[in-house]
C-alpha cells in the first residue's frame, strides 16, 4: 500500500475530538486505572524507566505526569560543541533550506513562511539556511531542550490540523509540518536568529514552554503572537525549553552559513538529547 493510501483515513477521522478526549484521559488522576494505563504503555513501547528521575510507575498521579517525566541527572550529558541535539528521537529530515523550501519527504516540501504562520519577514531570515526535523516517538523522553544558548524574543501559536506526524504520514501528506497546529519559538543567539517549532499532532493533548506554561488548550481559531523583547528570558544550551503532552515533532531553523551538521547524522537515524548536532561555520 502506498503512503498516500495509508494516510487517507486520517482525513476522515475526527482528529480534534480524539485529541480532546486523549487530553482529558492523560490529565485525569485515575488512581489504579492510571497506573494500569502507564504500565501498559511502558510495556507496549519498551519505555526505559531506569533513566527516569522517578522510576516508580505507581507514584505518577496522571499519565501526563508520567509522560513528561524528568530524567536522572547525568544520563544525557551535554556535549561541548556549539549545537547539541535538543531531544531524544529520530531524524525525520535535515539539511539545507533551498531558498525558502524545507524538504519533508520525497515529493513533499513546505515553506519557511508557512511554517512560522505567514510572517515573511521572519521567514526571510532563514532563506538558504539550515533545518532539522526531529520526530519524538511514544517511547521517547518528551521534554525539549535548547540546542545552544539563546534569548527568547517571540512565540507564535499557529492553529492547524492534527494529523499524525509519524514517518508514514510525513511521506503521505503534503506540507504536514506547516499545516498542523504548532508553537513557533524565536530566539536570538550568538550565531544569529534561531527558531524552534513544536508541531502538534493527533492526540497531542497540549504543548507547553517553560516561560508560558501550557499554550494549548484551549485551541485558538486565530494566530496568537507574544513578544518578549522587554523581558530577559535567556536559556542556556541543554536547558529545558518546553514539552509535549503526548509525542510529536520539532522543526528547527538556522540562518545561512551558521552551522555544519554532524556528519554521522542520517535520515531515520536515532538521536539523543545532548549529543553533538552541529559545529559552527
Amino acid at each position: 500500500m502506498s503512503d498516500r493510501l495509508a494516510v487517507l483515513p486520517q482525513y476522515l477521522l475526527p482528529k480534534g475530538a480524539l485529541t480532546n478526549f486523549a487530553g482529558r484521559v492523560a490529565g485525569a488522576k485515575g488512581g489504579a486505572m492510571t497506573t494500569r494505563l502507564i504500565r501498559w504503555f511502558v510495556g507496549k513501547y519498551d519505555v526505559n524507566m531506569d533513566e527516569a528521575a522517578n522510576s516508580d510507575i505507581a507514584s505518577y498521579h496522571s499519565f501526563n505526569e508520567f509522560f513528561t517525566r524528568a530524567l536522572k541527572p547525568g544520563v544525557r550529558p551535554i556535549a561541548d560543541v556549539p549545537f547539541v541535539c535538543p531531544v531524544d528521537g529520530r531524524i525525520s529530515q535535515f539539511g539545507a533550506i533551498e531558498d525558502d523550501q524545507i524538504f519533508q519527504a520525497k515529493g513533499h516540501s513546505f515553506t519557511t513562511t508557512a511554517l512560522v504562520g505567514g510572517d515573511r519577514a521572519l521567514a526571510d531570515r532563514f532563506r538558504h539556511g539550515s533545518f532539522a526535523n526531529l520526530y519524538l516517538s511514544p517511547r521517547d523522553y518528551h521534554r525539549i531542550h535548547m540546542p545552544c544558548d539563546g534569548k527568547l524574543t517571540r512565540m507564535i501559536y499557529v492553529p492547524g490540523s492534527l494529523f499524525s506526524v509519524n514517518p508514514t504520514t510525513a511521506r503521505g501528506i503534503p506540507g504536514l509540518f506547516a499545516r498542523n497546529e504548532r508553537v513557533v519559538c524565536v530566539f536570538d543567539t550568538a550565531h544569529g536568529p534561531f527558531v524552534m517549532t513544536l508541531v502538534g499532532a493527533t492526540i497531542v493533548g497540549s504543548m507547553a514552554t517553560v516561560w508560558h506554561g501550557v499554550v494549548n488548550p484551549p485551541r485558538q481559531p486565530n494566530i496568537c503572537d507574544w513578544t518578549y523583547m522587554d523581558r530577559d528570558i535567556v536559556l542556556k544550551k541543554g536547558e529545558e525549553l518546553g514539552r509535549f503532552l503526548l509525542g510529536s515533532t520539532v522543526v528547527m531553523l538556522f540562518p545561512k552559513d551558521t552551522l555544519a551538521f554532524n556528519p554521522g547524522w542520517q535520515p531515520a537515524g536515532a538521536v539523543r538529547l545532548g549529543e553533538p548536532m552541529a559545529t559552527s561555520r
